[in-house]
């Protein structure tokens, strides 16, 4: 793998690499990969566990677990929805079935010339305005269905 993602892959998983007796920190480094490369190539998880000196099945459990790492590249713009019991409560699943409905798009997946990925997140902790949509890591409150184009326009 010699590419520039590659490279930047070496150069992250070597920041990471434990010293003995230290254990492993798998999240540390997959969040540490993410940050560099934007995502976790799932195919690279032999090659973390390999520098980790832990299993391939321990690395992908800590990668399938936490919902903020991804193993595809995300869109140009990412926006979670919050699913909490506030913002569910308060009609939450209303306001993702309108920003899928308007990018086109299904949890999780790109759309719009990867322009926008559209995920859930378990709680924004933004209750007392629910329910609460977060952009590029802005957070938007009240927000109700016919909000929705107006507050994605910007973004387009």
């Amino acid at each position: 793998m010699t590419t520039w993602l590659g490279l930047r892959l070496a150069e992250t998983l070597e920041t990471c690499r434990s010293v003995p007796p230290e254990n492993p920190n798998i999240l540390k480094t997959l969040l540490a990969i993410q940050s560099t490369l934007g995502h976790v190539p799932a195919n690279v998880i032999p090659q973390i566990a390999q520098v980790l000196g832990v299993t391939d099945a321990q690395v992908a459990g800590v990668l399938s677990y936490y919902s903020d790492l991804r193993t595809q590249s995300p869109g140009r713009h990412l926006i979670r929805v919050c699913t909490g019991e506030s913002c569910t409560a308060n009609h939450g699943g209303l306001v993702l079935r309108a920003i899928q409905d308007y990018v086109r798009d299904v949890v999780g997946d790109r759309a719009q010339a990867e322009r926008f990925t559209v995920e859930r997140m378990s709680c924004a902790g933004n209750c007392a305005v629910s329910p609460t949509v977060m952009i590029d890591g802005d957070f938007c409150g009240r927000v109700i269905p016919s909000d929705v184009p107006s507050l994605l326009e910007r973004y387009r």
